[in-house]
C-alpha cells in the first residue's frame, strides 16, 4: 500500500504543476503554434504513439456476480416472528381450506394473497401483519398526514414480476428500519397507522395502471399546484318586512338584458369549448404509450370507508404518493381482495369497467365473500335464509362459540424516534417529478437556510423552461417561511411569520433591482405596529402607505419624489430625494362636524401650496375646501410668518356658515405648515425603514440562522462537531497546498549539483530524463492498477468457489458476510476499471503537457526552442 500511495502522489503531483503557466509561456506557445504550417497544432510524437499502443494492451474485465436475495438474521427477531402459535396455525389451516374452495369454484381467477412469508421465512396470515398503532405525533393523526409520512419516509420497490403476487410480506417495523418496500408493504404500514387512529381502513389487492404501479407521476399535476375547491355557502335571503322601504324600480330594458346575457353566455361557451379542445389535444399528445400488461399489473392500495372519524364518504389512498382518489377513479382497474386486522374479504363483483360502479358494503355476502363469520359488518340477509330465522337462541349461541376469531398481530409495536420522524425522507431528501413541475423535499435542519421543500414550475414537458420557483422554509430566525420567484415577470415575493422586527408580512420586489428606491410592495402586520401601517408601495418616483385603526383617523399617505439634483460631492454622501407633493387622507371623525373635519390634505411643495378638503356633509353633494399659499420664509427657523388676503382662498358649500376670522386662518396656516414638516419627517423615516429592512434581509440571506430549541442538545452538539471538522479540513488543505509548492526539476537538478545556470547539454539531458521518468511512471501505474485488479478478481473467484461448495451448510451470518464481501469487491473492481480507463485517457496529455512545459521553462527555453 505504501508503494501505491507513493505512485499516486507522484502521478498527481505532475499534472497540477503542468497546468501552471505564466502569461509569457502562453504567448511563446502561441508564437510556436502560429509558426507551424497552416497554423495546425503540433502532432503527437512517436513516443506518445508508442505510449498509447502499450497502454492499449492493458485491459480488464469485471466478472459477473449474482447477489442472493436479501435475508435477515432470525436471532434479531422475537419469538412471534419465528414461530406460529397454535391459534395462528389453526387460522392458516382455515385459510388453506378457504383457498382450496376458492380455486375449485373460480379456476380462472388469480390466486389469493393469504399467507406470504414474513421476515424470518415463516408463513403468516396477512390480517395478522396489520398492527394498529397510533404514533405520538400530531402530524400523522389525520389520514392525509399519515399517508404523506408513509409516502415520504419509504423508498419505492416495484414488484418483480409485476403480474405476480409477492411471496414475502415484511412486517411494518422492518419496513420502517429498511425505509423501502413494495406496494403491499406500503399499504400494510399505512393501514396500521390509519386503523390505530380510528379510521375504517382496509388493504386492497387488485390491478392498477402502469403509472400507479411504477409511481410515475410525470403526467400528473403537482398536488401543490391544484386549486382547492371551495364550497360556496348559499346567501341567506333577507326577510322582507311589511313596512320596509321598497327599493327603486329597475328601469333597464329586460329584452336588452336578455340579449346581453345571451351574448355573454355564447362567448363563454365558445371559450369553454376552445379550452376543452386544447386540453383534449394536449392530453392526446401527452397520452402514455400502450401498456402490453394493461389490466395485469398487480397493485395494492388502501380503502377508507365512511362512518368513523367523521368521514362522509369512502375513498382510496395511493400509498406511493399519499394522495386520495375517488371510488370511481380510472387509475385502479379491478379489485380481488380486501382485508384489515379483523377479517378477509373476496370481491365477487364484475370489474370489467374497473372499479366504477362497485359497492363496498362488506356485509353483503352476494358482493363480498368473507372468510370469518365474526365480522363487525352487519350481514345482509338473503331471502333463501329467512327460514333459518326460527332457530332457538341456544343453537345460535353454540354456533357463535364455534366461530374462529382472528388471533392478535405477531408484529412488534410500531415505533419511530423523534429524530427519524424529523428526517421524513431517506437520507433527508426526496425528489418527485410531475407534469411540468419538480418537487424537492428536505428534512428539517438538513440545509443551513432552513429550506424544507422547493417547487419548480416549468412551461415545457422536458423541464427546461423555468417559469416559477416556490421555496418553503422552517425554523428561521428571520421568520421567513415562503419565497416565490416568478422568472417570467422577475418579481420575488417573500412571506414572513409574525414576530419579525418591523412586523413585515410580505415583501415583493424585482430580482433585477432589489435595492432601495425601486419598485417594491411591503405588507405589514398592522395590529403589531404602533403606527398601524398595513401596506407600503414604492416606485422610483412615488411612495404610498395605507394604515388601519389609527387614533388620528389617518388611512392613506402618498408622496411624489423628484429627481436628485446633480452635485459634486464625495461618493459616500448621498442626498435624499426631493419631495414634490404629499397627500394624506383621513376617515370621518364623528366627534367633529363634517365641515370642520379634514378629509384630505395636499402639500404641493413644488408650488408652495397647501390644499385642505373637508368631509362632505350628509345633506351635501360636494365638500368645502381651503387653499393656502406658503409664505416665502416659511422654512426659516424663528421667522415671522405673514398671512395676506391673496394667500388664502376658500370654497364654502353652505353660504350661511360664518366665515373664519383672520386670526383663526393664520393659526390654521401655522398648524398646516407644522403638519407639513411632520409629514416630511415621517416620509424620511419610511425611507430609512425600507433601507433598514433591506439591509437586514441582506445580512440574513448571507448568514441564515435557524431556531434550535435549548432542549435539542443532540443537534447543538452536531453543530459543534461540524465546526471542528471544517477547521480540520481547512488545516489539511493548507498543508497540502504547502507540499505542492515544490520544483518539479529539483530531483533531476540534484544529479548535476544544483547548478545556478543550465548548459545546453544539461538541458537536453534533463528533458530526456524527465520525459523518460514520466513515461515509466505512467506505464508502471497502469501495470499496478492491472495487478491490483487481477489480485482482487482472483480473491473474489476463490470466495465464489468457497460459497458454491459450502452453500448448503452456511449459517445466516456467513451468508450475510459473503454478500457484503461481494458487494465491496465489485465496488473496488469497478473503481480499478474506471481508474485504469481514466489513466489511459489522460496519460498522453500529461506526457505532451510536460514536454511543452519543459520547452517553455525559462531555464531551458533558450536551448530547446
Amino acid at each position: 500500500m505504501a508503494d501505491e500511495t507513493e505512485i499516486k502522489d507522484t502521478a498527481t503531483e505532475q499534472p497540477d504543476k503542468v497546468d501552471e503557466k505564466t502569461d509569457g509561456e502562453e504567448k511563446e506557445n502561441e508564437e510556436q503554434v502560429t509558426g507551424e504550417e497552416d497554423g495546425m497544432p503540433e502532432k503527437p510524437s512517436e513516443d506518445v504513439e508508442t505510449l498509447k499502443v502499450e497502454l492499449a494492451k492493458i485491459t480488464v474485465e469485471a466478472p459477473k456476480v449474482e447477489i442472493p436475495e436479501e435475508r435477515f438474521d432470525i436471532e434479531n427477531f422475537p419469538q412471534s416472528y419465528r414461530d406460529n402459535l397454535p391459534k395462528e396455525s389453526l387460522v392458516l389451516a382455515y385459510a388453506e381450506n378457504f383457498r382450496r374452495q376458492y380455486v375449485h369454484l373460480y379456476r380462472d381467477r388469480k390466486p389469493l394473497f393469504l399467507n406470504p412469508l414474513n421476515d424470518c421465512g415463516i408463513e403468516k396470515f396477512v390480517c395478522t401483519t396489520i398492527r394498529p398503532t397510533q404514533l405520538p405525533f400530531k402530524e400523522v393523526y389525520d389520514w392525509d398526514g399519515a399517508a404523506e409520512f408513509v409516502a415520504d419516509y419509504l423508498n419505492f420497490e416495484p414488484l418483480n414480476p409485476p403480474t405476480d403476487l409477492p411471496k414475502r410480506l415484511l412486517s411494518p417495523t422492518t419496513i420502517l428500519k429498511r425505509q423501502k418496500g413494495n406496494c403491499f408493504e406500503y399499504s400494510t404500514l399505512l393501514c396500521s397507522l390509519l386503523t390505530g387512529n380510528g379510521y375504517d381502513a382496509y388493504v386492497v389487492s387488485g390491478y392498477a395502471t402502469k403509472e400507479m404501479c411504477l409511481m410515475d407521476e410525470a403526467r400528473e399535476i403537482c398536488p401543490m399546484l391544484q386549486k382547492k375547491t371551495q364550497v360556496k355557502q348559499e346567501e341567506k335571503k333577507k326577510e322582507t318586512k311589511k313596512y320596509t322601504v321598497k327599493p327603486p324600480k329597475d328601469l333597464r330594458s329586460k329584452f336588452e338584458m336578455k340579449q346581453q346575457a345571451r351574448r355573454v353566455a355564447d362567448r363563454e361557451a365558445k371559450e369553454a369549448k376552445r379550452k376543452q379542445e386544447e386540453e383534449e389535444k394536449q392530453a392526446e399528445l401527452e397520452k402514455p404509450p400502450a401498456d402490453p400488461l394493461h389490466g395485469l399489473r398487480i397493485h395494492s392500495w388502501v380503502l377508507v370507508l365512511a362512518g368513523k372519524r367523521e368521514v362522509p364518504e369512502g375513498f382510496f389512498i395511493e400509498p406511493f404518493t399519499g394522495l386520495s382518489h375517488p371510488l370511481d377513479t380510472g387509475n385502479y382497474l379491478g379489485i380481488e381482495t380486501a382485508w384489515n386486522n379483523q377479517n378477509y374479504w373476496v370481491n365477487m363483483q364484475d370489474c370489467s369497467n374497473g372499479v366504477k360502479g362497485m359497492k363496498y358494503d362488506l356485509g353483503d355476502c352476494t358482493q363480498w365473500e368473507f372468510m370469518f363469520p365474526s365480522s363487525d359488518k352487519p350481514m345482509l340477509l338473503i331471502p333463501d335464509m329467512e327460514e333459518d330465522l326460527d332457530l332457538d337462541d341456544e343453537d345460535e349461541e353454540e354456533e357463535i362459540e364455534r366461530h374462529l376469531d382472528m388471533p392478535p398481530s405477531w408484529v412488534l409495536p410500531i415505533k419511530i424516534s423523534q429524530r427519524d420522524f424529523e428526517m421524513r425522507c431517506p437520507q433527508g431528501k426526496k425528489t418527485k417529478l410531475y407534469r411540468r413541475a419538480k418537487l424537492e423535499k428536505f428534512a428539517h435542519y438538513l440545509l443551513k437556510d432552513g429550506l424544507i421543500s422547493k417547487l419548480a414550475v416549468y412551461d415545457d414537458k422536458e423541464l427546461k423552461d423555468l417559469t416559477q420557483v416556490k421555496e418553503f422554509f422552517a425554523h428561521r430566525l428571520d421568520k421567513l417561511h415562503m419565497r416565490v420567484h416568478n422568472h417570467r415577470t422577475g418579481w420575488i415575493t417573500e412571506y414572513f411569520h409574525p414576530g419579525r422586527q418591523k412586523c413585515v408580512k410580505e415583501h415583493t420586489y424585482r430580482s433585477s433591482a432589489p435595492g432601495p428606491e425601486n419598485d417594491r410592495t411591503m405588507i405589514f402586520y398592522s395590529e403589531a405596529r404602533v403606527d398601524g401601517l398595513e401596506r407600503r408601495e414604492e416606485t422610483p418616483a412615488e411612495m404610498t402607505e395605507k394604515f388601519i385603526a389609527r387614533d388620528d383617523f389617518l388611512y392613506y399617505s402618498h408622496v411624489i419624489f423628484g429627481k436628485r439634483p446633480k452635485k459634486f460631492a464625495p461618493a459616500e454622501t448621498s442626498t435624499a430625494r426631493p419631495i414634490l407633493k404629499m397627500t394624506v387622507k383621513y376617515h370621518r371623525n364623528p366627534a367633529v362636524a363634517a365641515n370642520e373635519d379634514i378629509a384630505e390634505l395636499v402639500f404641493n411643495i413644488a408650488d408652495e401650496k397647501i390644499l385642505m378638503t373637508y368631509h362632505t356633509e350628509d345633506a351635501r353633494i360636494s365638500a368645502s375646501t381651503r387653499e393656502f399659499l406658503k409664505p416665502h420664509n416659511a422654512e426659516e427657523k424663528g421667522a415671522t410668518l405673514v398671512l395676506t388676503s391673496d394667500m388664502h382662498t376658500t370654497f364654502q358649500v353652505d353660504p350661511n356658515n360664518p366665515s373664519k376670522k383672520s386670526v383663526e386662518l393664520y393659526q390654521t396656516m401655522v398648524k398646516l405648515i407644522q403638519r407639513e414638516e411632520q409629514c416630511k419627517s415621517k416620509v424620511r423615516e419610511s425611507e430609512m425603514e425600507v433601507r433598514d429592512v433591506l439591509n437586514d434581509r441582506t445580512k440574513e440571506e448571507v448568514a441564515s440562522e435557524l431556531e434550535i430549541s435549548v432542549y435539542d442538545t443532540e443537534r447543538n452538539e452536531k453543530a459543534k462537531k461540524h465546526r471542528k471538522e471544517l477547521e480540520r479540513l481547512q488545516l489539511e488543505e493548507k498543508m497540502r497546498r504547502q507540499e505542492m509548492e515544490i520544483d518539479y526539476l529539483a530531483p533531476f537538478l540534484a544529479h548535476f549539483g544544483d547548478p545556478t545556470k543550465i548548459s545546453r547539454q544539461q538541458a537536453f539531458k534533463l528533458k530526456e530524463e524527465c520525459l523518460y521518468d514520466l513515461k515509466k511512471r505512467l506505464i508502471d501505474k497502469a501495470n499496478l492498477i492491472q495487478a491490483r485488479f487481477e489480485k482482487e478478481t482472483e480473491a473474489l473467484q476463490k470466495k465464489q468457489q468457497w460459497y458454491q461448495q459450502n452453500q448448503v451448510n452456511m449459517s445466516k451470518d456467513d451468508e450475510e458476510e459473503y454478500v457484503n464481501y461481494c458487494s465491496e469487491m465489485m465496488f473496488r473492481l469497478n473503481i480499478f476499471e474506471s481508474r485504469l480507463n481514466r489513466h489511459k485517457e489522460m496519460a498522453p496529455g500529461k506526457y505532451m503537457a510536460l514536454e511543452q512545459r519543459i520547452k517553455t521553462d525559462p531555464r531551458m527555453a533558450e536551448y530547446l526552442n
